[in-house]
C-alpha cells in the first residue's frame, strides 16, 4: 500500500467513524490529558498547533490556556464534527483546517507548541511528520505527543501491532520508545520527558468504534487466544472470549524542544 492509499483510508475510515470519535470517552475523558497539559506548561500568549485534532479533545482541552489554538486534520468529516463539538463548548479562539500531518501548510517557526494525541501510528512516515513539526516550532518551541508504544522485542511489537492493524486497517505503523526518542533526536527536537502509560479496553466497544465485522471479531479473538507470551505479558487480557473481555495497550508520553540555532546538533 502506498503512503497515497494508507492516508486515502485513513479519511475514508475516520469519515465513516468520527462521530464515534468525539464521544468515545477513551480520547475524550482520557486522564492524561491533564497530565498533558501538566507536561506542556503552556504560557497565555503560547500559538499552539494540534495535529490529527480528531475529535478535537486535545485542541479544547488547551484552548482556554494559550492565545489561539489551531486544529487540523485529514479528514474533512472529523473536522467538521470536532468543529460542532468544540463550539457547543463556547470555544472561541480555536480554528480549524484541513492538513496533511506529514506536510502541513505553515510557515517556518509558526508555533511555540504542537500537540499530537493518538494518532501518529495512522501516518505512514512518523518520521517526516516530526519533522514538519520541528519545522513549524519556533526556536525552543515544544512538541508534544502521545501515541501507541511497542515493546522493545521487535517479534513481539509485529504481534501487537498486527492485532491493532487488523481491527483498524488504517493503522500503520506503531513503534517502540527507542524509535520514538530518535525521530525526536534526528528532527533536532531535545526529549525533555518521557512516559509510559497503560490503558484498558473493553474489547467489544474497542472493535465496534471501528466498525469490525463479526469475521474480523473472531480473527482478533483468535489472534489473542493464540498469542505468543510475551504478547500476552504485554496486552494482559481478561476474559476472553465472553463479552466482557479486555486487554491493556501501552501509550508512550513523549515531549521534545527545539534547539534554539545557537545549540547546533548538540542536545
Amino acid at each position: 500500500m502506498t503512503s497515497k492509499d494508507s492516508k486515502t483510508l485513513s479519511q475514508e475510515r475516520f469519515s465513516r467513524f468520527a462521530g464515534g470519535y468525539v464521544t468515545s470517552e477513551v480520547h475524550a475523558k482520557g486522564e492524561e490529558l491533564d497530565r498533558l497539559v501538566a507536561i506542556a506548561a503552556p504560557r497565555p500568549d503560547c500559538i499552539a498547533l494540534d495535529v490529527a485534532t480528531g475529535g478535537g479533545h486535545t485542541a479544547l482541552k488547551f484552548a482556554p490556556l494559550v492565545d489561539h489554538m489551531i486544529a487540523v486534520d485529514i479528514s474533512f468529516n472529523m473536522l467538521v464534527a470536532a468543529r460542532d463539538h468544540i463550539h457547543g463548548q463556547a470555544a472561541k479562539n480555536i480554528h480549524f483546517g484541513q492538513a496533511d500531518a506529514e506536510d502541513l501548510p505553515f510557515d517556518d517557526e509558526s508555533f511555540d507548541l504542537v500537540t499530537c494525541r493518538i494518532a501518529p501510528h495512522h501516518f505512514p512516515s512518523c518520521a517526516r511528520f516530526v519533522k514538519e513539526c520541528s519545522r513549524v516550532l519556533k526556536p525552543r518551541g515544544l512538541l508534544l505527543v502521545q501515541d501507541h508504544v511497542l515493546p522493545d522485542d521487535a517479534s513481539t511489537g509485529r504481534y501487537v501491532d498486527g492485532f491493532e492493524k487488523l481491527r483498524d486497517p488504517s493503522h500503520n505503523h506503531a513503534f517502540s520508545d527507542s524509535q520514538w526518542v530518535g525521530m525526536f533526536e534526528d528532527a533536532g527536537l531535545a526529549v525533555e520527558h518521557k512516559e509510559h502509560i497503560i490503558k484498558r479496553h473493553q474489547f467489544l466497544r474497542w472493535a465496534e468504534l471501528q466498525g469490525c465485522s463479526t469475521e474480523t471479531i473472531e480473527s482478533l479473538i483468535r489472534m489473542v487466544q493464540e498469542a505468543p507470551d510475551r504478547a500476552v505479558q504485554w496486552m494482559q487480557p481478561r476474559d476472553f472470549p465472553n463479552p466482557q473481555a479486555s486487554f491493556i495497550n501501552h501509550h508512550i508520553i513523549l515531549s521534545g524542544r527545539k534547539k534554539s540555532p545557537s545549540q547546533g546538533s548538540n542536545p
